[in-house]
This record gives C-alpha cells, sequence and structure tokens, in this order.
C-alpha cells in the first residue's frame, strides 16, 4: 500500500533492496521516467567517512518532456531536478522501503507559476501511478 507523508508516497515492498532498485527502475519508466543518477549513500559514507550504513539509494528520476517544460518556462527549476526517489532497506520489517518525492511539494518553493503547477502536477500523477504498480 502507498502511503502519502509529507515529502512524498512511500510504499513498503516485500522484496529485497537490489529487487526493490530494478522494479522501481521498470515503473518508472513506464510512466516516461528514466533514472539519471543512482547515489550509493552506503558506499559513499563507507568511503568517505569509514561509516556504516543501511543500504540507501538515490535515485534521480526524469521525465524528458515534463523536464524541458518546467525549464523552458523557468530557468531555475533545475535546482528541483531530477525528481528523486529513495531505495533503502527496512530493517525494522524486513523488505525494502521506496519514497517518490512529491513534485507539487518542491514547487511550493517557486512563487505561484501556472505552468510549473501543471508540469508538477503532471509528474505526481504518473509517480502516484508508479507508487501503485509498486504496491500491487
Amino acid at each position: 500500500m502507498a502511503t502519502a507523508t509529507q515529502l512524498g508516497i512511500r510504499v513498503h515492498l516485500d522484496a529485497p533492496y537490489e529487487e526493490a532498485i530494478e522494479r522501481v527502475t521498470a515503473a518508472l519508466k513506464t510512466q516516461g521516467f528514466g533514472v539519471l543518477t543512482s547515489i550509493d549513500i552506503k558506499a559513499t559514507l563507507k568511503n568517505r567517512l569509514d561509516v556504516d550504513f543501511r543500504k540507501y539509494t538515490i535515485l534521480g528520476a526524469c521525465n524528458p518532456p515534463l523536464a524541458h517544460r518546467a525549464l523552458s518556462n523557468e530557468l531555475a527549476v533545475g535546482l528541483l531536478l531530477p525528481c528523486n526517489v529513495i531505495v533503502y532497506e527496512d530493517a525494522e520489517q524486513g523488505g525494502s522501503i521506496v519514497s517518490l518525492g512529491d513534485p507539487i511539494a518542491m514547487i511550493g518553493l517557486i512563487d505561484d507559476n501556472p505552468v510549473l503547477t501543471e508540469v508538477a502536477q503532471d509528474a505526481r500523477t504518473r509517480l502516484e501511478k508508479v507508487a501503485a504498480a509498486l504496491a500491487q
């Protein structure tokens, strides 16, 4: 089941971490998103600080037509792109957690802009579909 949070949509998967990353990447693709970046937080913290951390990845997802429309309207919106999706081990319940950032929450940082609001709503609708597919 997908759960709305203050920053996005959260889904618990009864799947190991590596499988969760594959599933979310495939689900994003069905909604026109590609993964531009993948940041392995566990490895980064180990390499930079020599600390142990759970398996945790930040995926930078982009839907090119939506990004183009938003950037064509407001160049500064690039500060809010790409859409971040996090995947991490659920140490308490087992499986994995996937959280998809809410574009509406992010766009709220910009003064009222009807075009950007429309693009953010489209992106949110697509990400809600991703969450629904993952929750099945």
